[in-house]
């Protein structure tokens, strides 16, 4: 029997350095790295345009990404999930994708100063 494998969750500002962070965990731990900008990028190129684009096509991720993270996850891999968790909303459908299928939760807080934050989104701006 295999024994599912864990989902590796974020959280933190805009700019504090999840996306940094999930790369690295998923090359450290051999995972498998699912990055909701690069889905979103692929699938819907400019077409993301105002924050209720954004809202619209990410929820159309959804159904498809879940049957595909649970896949994974009951195959024993782990799952490092580039997605936004900053609202009770996200973190309850993140937080799904491995309980309805009794896999490990794994959430990291990143917590940064606004400074810093800003400085990290200044510099991905350019």
């Amino acid at each position: 029997m295999v024994v599912a494998g864990s989902l590796l969750l974020f959280c933190g500002k805009m700019g504090a350095g999840k996306s940094t962070e999930a790369k690295k965990i998923a090359l450290e731990r051999n995972a498998v790295l699912i990055s909701e900008d690069d889905w979103l990028a692929t699938l819907y190129p400019d077409q993301i345009k105002s924050f209720e684009d954004y809202i619209n096509y990410s929820g159309l991720l959804r159904s498809l990404l879940k049957v595909h993270v649970q896949n994974i996850l009951q195959a024993g891999a782990t799952v490092v999930m580039d997605f936004p968790a900053n609202t009770k909303k996200q973190r309850a459908w993140l937080k799904s994708l491995a309980t309805e299928i009794q896999a490990n939760i794994e959430f990291t807080y990143l917590k940064v100063s606004n400074e810093l934050c800003l400085q990290q989104i200044a510099r991905a701006m350019h």
